[in-house]
């Protein structure tokens, strides 16, 4: 199975996130599945490929001609797919990946994220798609989450959700579910 990972790839955050993110990365390998990832260099990116690569795991990674021009891109996937912009990277990624994780970020995993929820509510794919809270991080997003669902914003009965997941143990654990009952 691939797993998708968003995540950021600033080295300025914390590395209790470091940590968590290689944890998972270590785990995905350790299970047998592919990571697949965007293919930068730098904080949590970093992180979760040398957990997959210190486990021997499959790295596929998805990157954009821009940030190949900023002098980002990884050593450490097995695979290497370049596209030209970071919409086909969304795309790319959205075809080879059967779950989607994720982990602490910015703009552009907020992007991801929302992206493949967005498509999922429409009904363009049904894989599972888990928000890790590591260490709280999510409280916020998740508030104003609720706050759109009192509002009416999003429907009470949603087609597509998201799971959340409190740490890295718990996300394999629901990757784990999720792919027994589809």
């Amino acid at each position: 199975m691939n797993i998708a990972v968003f995540c950021s790839s600033s080295n300025l955050i914390a590395d209790h996130y470091k940590q968590a993110a290689y944890r998972l990365g270590e785990l995905i390998a350790e299970s047998g599945n592919k990571l697949v990832y965007g293919g930068a260099t730098g904080g949590l990116m970093d992180a979760v490929a040398e957990g997959a690569q210190s486990k021997q795991g499959e790295i596929i990674g998805v990157i954009s001609q821009a940030i190949i021009k900023m002098n980002r891109q990884s050593n450490l996937p097995t695979e290497l797919i370049t596209v030209e912009t970071l919409s086909d990277r969304k795309a790319q990624m959205k075809a080879l990946t059967d779950v989607f994780v994720v982990l602490p970020g910015s703009y552009g995993t907020l992007d991801e994220m929302l992206d493949i929820v967005t498509s999922g509510i429409v009904g363009e794919h049904n894989k599972p798609l888990i928000l890790v809270n590591q260490d709280g991080f999510y409280n916020q997003f998740l508030n104003q989450i609720n706050y759109m669902r009192r509002e009416m914003f999003i429907p009470a009965e949603e087609k597509y959700k998201p799971l959340i997941a409190r740490d890295i143990n718990h996300c394999m654990e629901l990757i784990n579910l999720s792919t027994k009952n589809s």
